[in-house]
């Protein structure tokens, strides 16, 4: 049973998500920059650690392009095939970009330990670091337009997105600090040695960005927080003699889902009932943002009620009310 509230909302969300391709296309527009900011670093210093910077952007822009993609579609409504609607295609976008930013620290490994055998001298340094710290700054400010709207419209793919170039200002301030370093000292392994940290900044980066988007794939309940406040609400119906049981929450990208079943004096009205479920339908949407509630009534005097409080019911045991 749905409540107005309830099926209003997700046509608002709707509109929202389409919207924030916007931010995808920034993120696009921002990587192709910074690759060509940092390609031309790479290219007039001969550094290994800008190197690993210029791969790092790479990988900025083709999860840019798969957010971009994966936000389109979850952006569509549901339909016949996916009830639910396309939410969970941000955790798809994520998951790719976590696993590339773990591709970009093997590329970097990769050319910084021959280099590291092999020391070479760097050849204008100032110009290299100019165009590394440009680049950085764009990130920066890319990096917290997309953090923002993150948080505003609780998308993980901008998330990633952002905490990817986040990673990846950090990873220029590195390879800065350690060119810069190498121009004072002259220790030339000193370059490979900081593309090495750099891609082992980046894998971090990567694994806990598939790890969140695992936990997202995988029906995770919503927030303590918001279940608390869940509670709350049902437990202020148990005075007018209403129980409830079977509580299951999940959230898929900005989108909650909530299902329950309602117990009522088995003495009562099916309108009565009814009434009540849209008492609390509504409450629970007031209360949750972006939330689809579905709730089972079910009378509170049959035994029969109390044996299908599991995900698969077990009709050899039996609850009694509490």
């Amino acid at each position: 049973m749905a409540t107005a509230s309830g099926t209003v909302r997700p046509q608002i969300l709707k509109h929202a998500r389409s919207f924030l391709t916007r931010f995808a296309w920034l993120s696009i527009g921002a990587a192709v920059a910074t690759i060509a900011m940092k390609a031309v670093a790479y290219w007039v210093t001969g550094s290994v650690g800008l190197l690993s910077d210029a791969l790092e952007s790479f990988v900025n822009l083709v999860g840019a392009v798969l957010a971009l993609a994966m936000l389109t579609i979850a952006a569509k409504p549901e339909d016949e095939t996916h009830a639910y609607g396309h939410s969970k295609a941000e955790y798809f976008a994520s998951s790719v970009e976590g696993l590339l930013i773990v591709l970009a620290a093997a590329s970097i490994a990769f050319a910084a330990v021959p280099r590291l055998l092999h020391p070479r001298e760097l050849s204008e340094i100032g110009t290299g670091l100019a165009m590394s710290v440009a680049a950085a700054l764009v990130n920066l400010l890319v990096a917290l337009i997309l953090r923002r709207a993150a948080a505003r419209h609780e998308s993980i793919t901008l998330a990633a997105s952002s905490q990817h170039l986040l990673a990846d200002v950090w990873t220029s301030v590195g390879v800065v600090a350690g060119v810069g370093a190498v121009a004072l000292t002259g220790w030339k392994r000193l370059d490979p040695i900081v593309a090495l940290a750099v891609a082992t900044h980046i894998v971090w980066t990567g694994v806990r960005i598939v790890s969140e988007s695992v936990r997202g794939l995988m029906d995770t309940a919503i927030p303590e927080e918001e279940q608390t406040a869940l509670r709350v609400v049902l437990e202020r119906y148990r005075e007018e003699g209403v129980h409830y049981h079977a509580l299951r929450t999940r959230r898929s990208g900005a989108r909650r889902f909530v299902s329950l079943h309602v117990l009522v004096p088995g003495a009562w009205t099916v309108q009565r009932g009814h009434e009540m479920l849209e008492r609390i339908e509504k409450e629970i949407c007031a209360t949750l943002p972006n939330v689809s509630v579905l709730t089972h009534l079910e009378p509170l005097d049959d035994p029969t009620s109390w044996k299908d409080i599991k995900l698969e019911r077990d009709d050899e045991h039996s609850h009694s009310p509490q």
